[in-house]
């Protein structure tokens, strides 16, 4: 059984863009009246990316997106491949980027010619890219999902790169290296990239971490580039390929993907302490992309599709302290990334899977409460 992780991006580019345009977004009620659901309003913010993923409000205002991009075209024989039927890949050195977006929608580019890949089209054809950008003060971090040799871009491993202040970049830290040299216990040989496909990535206390859904694992990259392990996920929970990450109040939440074929329920919320203790937070979730926690202590789950991988079948899910779960947000297309804004709004990459440019980010905003989102991180 294939469970290729980001294949999640099995997507048809043809259906999701029909779907997008015709799929209208069933909203909660309206404040006042008998049903006493949290009421948002959902509106496309900006539009034109190319399978946004990971985004992060800097500390200029702005918001920032890692694009996969537009994929490969070029095999490479030269070291192990992914097997067949998800690989090998097709890489391109220069397919992806990362784009600002201002405060009335504008997309521009901020570093472009980024690695990007391109799997088996017989497996959908997915793409992988910059996965996730995060920031340490003024400086901003960027990792790479769709690099390295088994995804046929030689010259450029997956890893942390750190973006100059004239818009160049640097690498800081091999994460390709550093798997191969620190094989999780549990990989899963049908799927398995030796370069690994990094999801999200986030700053604790001036240090990144990131989450790899492919081995599994939670790593630690410090500022000068020192990579460590806080946990191998796999090798306590097996291959359930982990995807979202955040922390709050001195721990780390993790959800998984799960894999393929997906079945509805079977994701979970995972806790994990500072020195990789992990245990369940809460399940019944379903392909899950994106947490987040607002200033009440409430956590927020992205579902990239919540019905067999269909468009327009995401959503997000509020978990209050005491468990109890609330569809904040539904009809969303492929949504795969999501944070919250200083002005108190979610932020959600939409149709982050799907055919390059059809990509969106979109505002959620909240009506009859206040809500913030967690600014302790």
């Amino acid at each position: 059984m294939k469970t290729k992780t980001l294949l999640l991006f099995a997507t048809i580019a043809a259906i999701t863009l029909v779907f997008t345009s015709c799929k209208k977004h069933d909203f909660p009620p309206l404040c006042g009246g008998t049903d006493d659901s949290t009421v948002t309003t959902i509106k496309v913010f900006a539009t034109g990316l190319n399978n946004p993923r990971g985004l992060k409000f800097g500390p200029d205002g702005n918001l920032y997106v890692a694009e996969a991009g537009t994929g490969g075209t070029h095999f490479y024989t030269g070291c192990q491949q992914v097997i067949p039927p998800v690989g090998p890949y097709l890489g391109s050195d220069s397919g992806s980027r990362i784009s600002k977006i201002d405060w009335n929608g504008t997309r521009t580019t901020l570093v472009d010619y980024l690695p990007s890949s391109t799997f088996q089209a017989a497996e959908g054809g997915g793409i992988s890219g910059v996965a996730d950008v995060a920031f340490i003060g003024p400086n901003m971090y960027a990792i790479f999902a769709g690099a390295g040799c088994s995804h046929a871009v030689p010259d450029v491993p997956n890893g942390v790169i750190k973006i100059k202040p004239d818009r160049s970049w640097t690498m800081i830290a091999n994460l390709s290296e550093f798997q191969m040299a620190n094989p999780v216990k549990n990989p899963n040989p049908g799927d398995f990239e030796p370069d690994g496909t990094w999801w999200n990535m986030i700053n604790v206390a001036g240090n990144l971490y990131a989450v790899e859904p492919n081995h599994g694992e939670l790593d630690k990259i410090t500022p000068s580039g020192t990579v460590s392990r806080i946990i191998d996920i796999s090798a306590a929970e097996g291959h359930i390929v982990p995807t979202a990450l955040v922390a709050h109040d001195g721990l780390f939440y993790i959800g998984n993907l799960d894999v393929i074929p997906f079945t509805t329920g079977s994701s979970t919320v995972f806790q994990v302490t500072q020195d990789g203790q992990i245990k369940v937070y809460a399940t019944g979730f379903t392909t899950v992309l994106g947490l987040a926690f607002d200033n009440h202590d409430r956590l927020y789950v992205l579902e990239t599709s919540v019905a067999g991988f269909a468009p327009g079948t995401g959503d997000i899910v509020r978990l209050d302290q005491f468990g109890n779960k609330e569809v904040i947000a539904s009809g969303l297309n492929f949504p795969t990334g999501m944070t919250f804004g200083p002005d108190g709004k979610l932020y959600v990459s939409g149709t982050g899977i799907g055919a390059p440019g059809a990509g969106q980010i979109l505002q959620i905003s909240f009506k009859c409460e206040e809500v913030q989102g967690d600014m302790k991180q």
